[in-house]
């Protein structure tokens, strides 16, 4: 193909395109002239070329490293009069302070290591909380300064231990104003002509004296610390007594303030601004506002945040990826080919040329985002379909740069930005200030709304004074402690690859966990350092990540075979085409080279944000295991005592599980069905065919609304006495929220003793004669109808007075749910699976009541912890014991499949296994095929042998041939039915009660019709 020209607005002599640039708010106008001249464009400044590209399949192009190299932008070159050779400004690899830089900071702002600063962080958000509240709801919030203020103090104080005070000050430190007049001053040089630099004497005299007074302060720092040593594990320490890997060499003084300087502007700047578009987009667009609120209300309720609530909030990551899509803060990326190359297959472009790459327009490509590019629609960046959109469209979301270059604050930023959301809508709610107010922004070093300003009213039930405190709890059992096994033990050799850190974080993590289980460490060392001196006497432990699209740096050439291993992998699904392709490899061929596999392979996306808790779940649940058994049991050095929260003595034989996770099935109109996983603890086991017991909890909105209705705090005390038997805790000091929450059921219906019970507190007229109309008219047939709960009740008729102890005597204790378990053993045994409806009712006088332990199922999310307990399933509701020989009919409708999922689970387990087994025949029936629980996996199982499937749709007999109801496709099998009946199956049956008489009425019917048959053939045959 021809080389064709790179279209672009004509140029003008001696200026270029110079009049076509807006330089007050360059990216505006140049995604203007992107939506003009198409995906590739060019213009010039002067006579220096620049091409534009704004299309993800360009973008995906010049990310490719090996090609291309980023290149110091007019600003950032601006900015090195004040950092030099900083990581942000420095040219790349042909400087050695950042290879030096890079290399000792890299592991300190590696995911896990980031997690350190939560405190600090949450200390200045609590700061900005109080301010806020302090100023009042009508006070008009300047949310660009107010976030600037945060992040420089945030960062400050994480990464320095250095604090600016800003919010306790009317005028900001001497370091922000430098650095205020730092930055806007490298904006304004960038503008101009460096020939025009010199006139501009006043301007030159406040820039150089804010470059000096940054420096001056930034050493006066280092001295402080040099002087009052810290054990902080906090970056200046790092730079300071940092040693890099590959050198050995320590960063100069010099370069530790050029550092120091550096992430101060860069990270207030970006993570300012995306906290602003992301406020003033969720403010714009109320559903999203809605939903992310509520998202932080369920997770959090009113507790102080912590850093574990982070990785349960996917709505508010998405609302923050999103903002970054529309809004990048660093709107483009600068990059320059290493060498003459061709773009888009027929564009050529010259080494060196600079190459924008326009976030602002890549984000918004409709091939990649659909028509409603445009949109702030935050669902499309939840796990799930971001995920699959950066694989099938890579590079097509990059507000934090690309590869080795890319910002390496990154999981800093996005945890200060996620945190400081959550507590913004936990704690207030907010508004426009001016409601017709739409988006305007300003450009400096990054991009900024302009004008933007929102007021704060606190949530009525938010105490920002208040701590966590510490619960009353019972101590149940020590932990058995492991005996010691004095016979010898191997060694562990570790092996790490890793540029980010995260991986030698990890190894060593894994080093320090060895001596708790009786083991030695052998080595820990880099992958180079494996190469040709494994143990084959040793297990062997690897470590290793693909997330900047290529493998690990000391890990790219390596030969390993003939150990025993496992690995342990770190992805990025930013970087969709290498996602876990090293780990993945190095599982495999270590294998294949006659290699043995200790543990299954366990994987982490650092993108999630939850890589030590995937690293600990991989260790304490698959490797650990898997050394126990090759090596025997190791000594624990740590004994401990373990203290269960007072919520598990409400029911004694209830342990404490954690959910693993927690999905939607189906979702008809009328009845949602979700899976939920759960990880038993070790002390519980169960078979196929149980029931899984649960302690729910009531909802955090009706506990607060009865701590409302009674004038309580979350933090109040209460302490029960009672002369008769109850089951709520007496004469034992407890919080009114735990005993709200946990001992009775605020959502339960109210009896007609309890109507009458308030009908003689109420005094007013009205009160009395809707009471007593809800009272006679309470029963109909003499079924119990639309009756709503005590809370309710007192919440419609405000002019009832009754104390808590009235009301708590009012409340059913809160009774324990069972659920048939939908899982088999032979799958997981240290998981079980159940399956539940949301339970919901027709509004009742304004106030929709919903199940009260459906409302806690559906609120749990994973690693949230369960009460639970296994109980025996009816003896007759069991799998076959000789599976071979004995058939099995099972019947179900609606939520009934649930324990035929366990049944057929395990049978399909024993199959692959290689047993032949009796025929197997499920008869379903529910409303459609989108009501179809489970059905593909059902589907695999067909295909697999372990059985035949048999539906009935009510909505859709069309689909089923003919047949609505699942007895009506019994009947229509009727002759598969009799033929293993015949055969002396066994017959399990799990429909709802409504239908139990005429699956009943089915059953004998077709049974007596067949004997009929059979004893009709019988005689004729004599």
């Amino acid at each position: 193909m021809l080389d064709a020209a790179i279209p672009g607005p004509p140029g003008h002599w001696l200026i270029g395109n110079l009049r076509d640039i807006d330089v007050d708010n360059t990216m505006e106008s140049m995604c203007r002239l992107t939506r003009i001249h198409g995906p590739i464009w060019k213009f010039y400044l002067g006579a220096e070329e620049r091409i534009v590209v704004g299309s993800q399949v360009l973008m995906d192009e010049v990310c490719d490293e090996s090609r291309f190299t980023k290149v110091i932008a007019a600003v950032l070159k601006q900015a090195r009069n004040g950092v030099h050779d900083g990581l942000g400004t420095a040219h790349g690899l042909e400087e050695t302070n950042w290879g030096i830089a890079h290399r000792i900071l890299a592991p300190h702002f590696a995911s896990i290591a980031v997690e350190n600063t939560f405190d600090d962080m949450h200390d200045i958000a609590t700061q900005l909380m109080l301010k806020w509240t302090r100023y009042g709801p009508t006070h008009d919030i300047h949310v660009t300064d107010d976030f600037t203020r945060l992040t420089l103090d945030a960062i400050a104080l994480s990464t320095m231990g250095y604090r600016f005070n800003s919010f306790y000050q009317e005028s900001m430190h001497p370091f922000i104003n430098a650095l205020a007049t730092f930055l806007n001053t490298n904006a304004e040089r960038a503008k101009r002509s460096s020939v025009l630099q010199p006139i501009c004497m006043l301007e030159n005299y406040r820039y150089w004296g804010s470059i000096e007074e940054l420096r001056k302060i930034s050493y006066a720092i280092i001295s402080e610390r040099k002087l009052q040593p810290s054990d902080r594990k906090d970056m200046l320490n790092t730079m300071l007594h940092g040693i890099d890997p590959e050198t050995r060499d320590q960063m100069t003084e010099e370069s530790v303030v050029n550092n120091m300087i550096t992430f101060l502007f860069a990270g207030h700047e970006t993570t300012s601004g995306l906290l602003s578009f992301t406020f003033y987009y969720i403010l714009s667009n109320p559903a999203a506002y809605t939903r992310a609120r509520q998202e932080v209300d369920d997770v959090v309720g009113d507790a102080v945040i912590t850093a574990v609530h982070l990785a349960r909030l996917p709505y508010l990551s998405a609302v923050l990826r999103e903002s970054l899509r529309l809004s990048p803060t660093v709107p483009a990326i600068v990059l320059a080919a290493k060498e003459d190359t061709t773009l888009g297959g027929k564009y050529r472009v010259k080494a060196k040329a600079p190459i924008v790459a326009l976030l602002a327009a890549v984000h918004r490509d409709r091939r990649v985002y659909g028509s409603d590019a445009d949109a702030f629609r935050p669902e499309r960046m939840l796990d799930e379909e971001f995920n699959q959109r950066n694989q099938e469209f890579p590079n097509c979301w990059k507000p934090f740069g690309n590869g080795m270059r890319g910002c390496i604050g990154r999981f800093f930023a996005q945890q200060q930005a996620l945190l400081v959301a959550a507590m913004i809508l936990q704690s207030f709610d907010l508004s426009l200030s001016d409601p017709s107010y739409r988006l305007r922004t300003k450009q400096m070093l990054t991009v900024k709304p302009d004008g933007f300003r929102m007021r704060a009213r606190p949530r009525h039930y938010v105490s920002l004074a208040k701590l966590p405190c510490s619960a009353v709890t019972n101590c149940t059992e020590s932990a058995p402690g492991i005996g010691r096994d004095e016979s010898p033990k191997p060694a562990i050799d570790i092996y790490y690859g890793s540029n980010a850190g995260t991986c030698k974080l990890l190894a060593n993590q894994l080093a320090e966990h060895t001596a708790d289980y009786g083991y030695a460490v052998g080595t820990v060392n880099t992958l180079d350092g494996a190469t040709e001196v494994l143990s084959t006497r040793n297990p062997i432990v690897l470590i290793t990540a693909s997330y900047n699209g290529q493998p690990a740096s000391n890990a790219a050439d390596n030969e390993l075979s003939g150990v025993t291993f496992a690995v342990f992998g770190c992805g990025h699904r930013d970087w969709a085409k290498t996602f876990f392709k090293v780990p993945t490899y190095l599982n495999e061929a270590l294998e294949k080279r006659g290699g043995t596999r200790l543990a299954i392979l366990g994987t982490s996306d650092i993108a999630a944000g939850k890589v030590q808790s995937d690293f600990s779940a991989w260790e304490t649940r698959i490797f650990w295991p898997a050394m126990r058994t090759r090596y025997g049991v190791g000594a624990s050095a740590l004994q401990v005592e373990v203290c269960a929260p007072g919520t598990s003595t409400l029911r004694r034989g209830f342990r404490q599980a954690r959910v693993f996770a927690n999905t939607t099935l189906a979702g008809p109109e009328l009845s949602v069905r979700k899976h939920l996983e759960v990880t038993l603890p070790p002390a519980l086991s169960y078979r196929t065919g149980d029931c899984l017991k649960i302690l729910p909890q009531n909802s955090t909105s009706a506990v607060q609304r009865a701590l409302n209705k009674f004038g309580l705090s979350q933090d109040s005390v209460l302490t029960i006495t009672s002369n008769t038997t109850t089951t709520l805790p007496v004469n034992t000091p407890m919080r009114a929220a735990e005993v709200l929450r946990a001992y009775v059921e605020l959502g339960q219906p109210a009896s007609e003793c309890d109507i009458r019970t308030l009908l003689d507190a109420a005094h007013d007229e009205n009160s009395r004669s809707q009471l007593s109309r809800l009272a006679n008219d309470a029963r109909e047939d003499g079924t119990i109808v639309r009756r709503p709960s005590v809370l309710d009740l007192l919440e419609l008729f405000p002019t009832i007075r009754i104390s808590s102890s009235a009301f708590l005597a009012m409340q059913q204790p809160m009774r324990v749910r069972h659920y048939c378990i939908s899982s088999s053993p032979l799958w997981n045994p240290t998981h079980v699976t159940v399956t539940y409806s949301v339970v919901g009712r027709p509004p009742a006088q304004g106030s929709e009541i919903t199940g009260t332990a459906s409302a806690y199922l559906t609120s749990l999310a994973a690693t949230d912890e369960i009460f639970v307990s296994i109980e025996e399933g009816a003896q007759g509701f069991r799998l076959p014991e000789a599976v071979d020989d004995v058939p099995l009919i099972m019947i179900a409708a609606g939520i009934g499949l649930a324990p035929f999922r366990g049944f057929v689970q395990e049978r399909a387990a024993q199959i692959a296994a290689g047993r032949v087994l009796a025929t197997a025949l499920l008869f379903y029936g529910c409303r459609s095929p989108d009501d179809d629980l489970y059905s593909e996996s059902f589907e695999r199982w067909e295909q697999l042998g372990a059985l035949s499937v048999r539906r009935a749709y009510s909505h859709a007999s069309e689909q089923s041939q003919g047949c609505r109801h699942v007895q009506d496709r019994v009947y229509h099998d009727r002759a598969d039915f009799m033929k293993l009946f015949a055969a002396g199956a066994r017959v399990s049956v799990c429909v709802p009660k409504c239908a139990v008489a005429d699956v009943r009425r089915a059953l004998v019917g077709i049974i007596e019709e067949g004997f009929r048959c059979l004893s009709l053939q019988l005689t004729s045959s004599q």
